[in-house]
């Protein structure tokens, strides 16, 4: 494969991760004034199974920073193929996110979307502030298993679902 060389780092960065392929988490929690908050996700990962960790990345300039700073808890939903919608919604205007009647309260209060596949219950352990963004890391309590579904993915600035391969 001939590659091209690029020099600008952050030009290359851009290149390289419009090629990878990311899973789409919506993660939620509540403001001060226990107001649901959320955003779309593409950087979750497990930290591993012992103890059960994950984390994620936010900008520190987004809209949902002020309340993740003092938010306790997290849920993590995992999407399939089917909520492409409320990925699209969780990643545009913040004032629009929560008001259709599609989540529900769950543990600590947390908003719920019903149809996710799956949302994991977390407490903020760390957060560590990076340049203008900030790796969140999380422990899980628990977890609301939902049903399997094509999972949803970002690649290429749009959203797909994977394929299988022998």
């Amino acid at each position: 494969m001939n590659f091209i060389q690029e020099s600008n780092p952050a030009e290359a960065l851009r290149a390289i991760f419009r090629k990878h392929a990311s899973g789409v988490s919506v993660i939620t929690m509540l403001d001060s004034d226990e107001n649901p908050v959320g955003f779309t996700a593409t950087s979750m990962t497990s930290l591993g199974a012992n103890p059960p960790l994950a984390s994620f990345n936010v900008a520190s300039g987004s809209s949902s920073w002020p309340a993740l700073c003092a938010a306790k808890y997290v849920a993590i939903h995992s999407l399939t193929i089917e909520n492409v919608d409320l990925a699209k919604k969780m990643a545009a205007a913040h004032e629009l996110r929560f008001l259709d009647n599609d989540w529900k309260r769950g543990p600590h209060n947390l908003p719920i979307f019903q149809t996710a596949s799956g949302a994991l219950i977390a407490k903020i352990r760390e957060i560590h502030s990076v340049e203008a963004n900030a790796v969140v890391i999380v422990e899980i309590e628990e977890g609301l298993v939902g049903a399997e579904g094509n999972p949803l993915i970002y690649h290429q600035r749009a959203y797909k679902t994977a394929v299988e391969v022998d």
